[in-house]
């Protein structure tokens, strides 16, 4: 890829959740069902999390007619502050590693937590990793009330 080209994602937020209950939301299969996929469906029998370095976890997000499987390996887990894991969806190549995800909660002032998300792995073209970028957001604002509601 030529150097201009995007080479990941950056997304800083303020999630108004004490920091554990936004780890648990990222590692827990039931929290995480609840705001993976934004809008969509993400089926709670279809999630498989191993938490645990050089464990895996796979989940399908279902929109109408169309099912969309995501996995990858968790490189590490630091509780409640970092965790650090691959992605892949169904149209990355069998040997490739994936998308890397790094997620790091920071506590705030007041119960709140900033969460720092960090994609890398110039797996996509620019404009993959824009609609990747939007789809991100759209997690994220559905882990946001996930969280506002609990």
């Amino acid at each position: 890829m030529p150097q201009s080209a995007r080479e990941g994602i950056d997304i800083t937020r303020v999630v108004q959740a004490p920091r554990d209950r936004v780890f648990e939301a990222w590692t827990v299969p039931e929290h995480f069902a609840t705001w993976y996929g934004g809008d969509a469906d993400v089926p709670l029998d279809q999630v498989s999390m191993d938490v645990t370095p050089g464990g895996t976890w796979s989940l399908v997000i279902v929109v109408p007619g169309v099912e969309m499987p995501f996995h990858g390996v968790y490189k590490e887990v630091s509780a409640p502050e970092r965790l650090v894991f691959t992605l892949k969806d169904a149209s990355a190549p069998a040997d490739a590693e994936g998308e890397t995800v790094t997620v790091t909660l920071t506590e705030q002032s007041g119960g709140a937590t900033e969460m720092a998300f960090r994609q890398r792995g110039g797996n996509l073209t620019r404009e993959q990793y824009a609609a990747a970028e939007d789809g991100w957001e759209a997690f994220f604002d559905a882990l946001d009330a996930t969280l506002t509601a609990r």
